[in-house]
């Protein structure tokens, strides 16, 4: 029998419950980013908007931890979402620690970083994680093909 088959289907919820903390996160972190550019062109009340988003975006990217863990662990899905996931939120903390004591030298290109990390856990969560008719969620590439018989071609 084969390993992915022998694994119990993972819950609808727990795909569902890691897209919508992986998209509201990236929503957030980028608007983070104009929360900033508008800071820096003279609206100095935003910081205090952008400190309070950043704060949120903490709590968001640890429940897409929570997510991944779920969608890992029962769901048999794959494991490097949880330390992506894990990774982020030890990032935005750090990001917070440069952000109070205004370490822009290290603040902006560290919130670049967790764009970029966002983007790659969202694109995957919402385009590559899929959950099969009978089977646990899987990446496109650890799908199994169909068996063609010999002398027929996959038409």
């Amino acid at each position: 029998m084969d390993a992915a088959r022998s694994r119990p289907p993972v819950a609808g919820w727990i795909v569902w419950s890691l897209r919508v903390t992986t998209v509201t996160h990236l929503v957030m972190v980028l608007a983070q980013a104009v929360l900033a550019g508008m800071f820096i062109t003279g609206d100095v009340d935003l910081l205090r908007v952008h400190s309070v988003v950043g704060q949120v975006a903490s709590g968001v990217v640890t429940l897409q931890f929570v997510a991944a863990i779920l969608l890992w662990r029962p769901g048999g899905g794959a494991a490097w979402p949880l330390w992506l996931s894990l990774l982020l939120t030890a990032l935005e903390g750090v990001q917070h620690t440069t952000g109070f004591n205004r370490t822009l030298d290290l603040h902006i290109p560290l919130g670049m970083l967790i764009f970029g990390l966002s983007a790659v856990m969202t694109t995957w969560a919402c385009g590559r994680i899929e959950r099969g008719p009978d089977g646990p969620a899987q990446d496109a590439e650890e799908r199994p093909t169909p068996e063609v018989p010999a002398g027929r071609s996959p038409a």
